[in-house]
């Protein structure tokens, strides 16, 4: 996983480049714990939720430098601080639901 990641973080920091994105870093970031979480997702892993909750923490700080100039995506920002809680939830009750399957086998 750790090489797939590598070579999606470095293509995708190339394109978004070409594309002028602002913020580069942490817009190469977002792609790369985004990559994580999808693949977790599909290998059915609970960490899958902490993948999307970090990448969460990456969109809030991009959010939050662009509603220092436009007070207008203080409304996104707290969308995905809703998506942080959701995800965070969703790892908790993850772990809690597979003590309880473990214990009924």
């Amino acid at each position: 996983m750790a090489a797939l990641t590598a070579a999606v973080t470095a293509a995708f920091y190339f394109i978004l480049s070409a594309f002028h994105t602002a913020n580069i870093i942490p817009s190469t970031i977002s792609v790369t714990t985004s990559f994580m979480a999808v693949y977790l997702t599909f290998r059915r892993s609970p960490y899958y939720a902490l993948a999307y909750a970090a990448n969460d923490l990456v969109l809030i700080v991009l959010w939050a430098m662009a509603s220092v100039k436009d007070s207008s995506y203080i409304s996104v920002l707290v969308c995905f601080a809703v998506f942080l809680v959701n995800d965070l939830y969703g790892f908790i009750n993850w772990k809690r639901m597979a003590k309880i399957q473990a214990r009924i086998t």
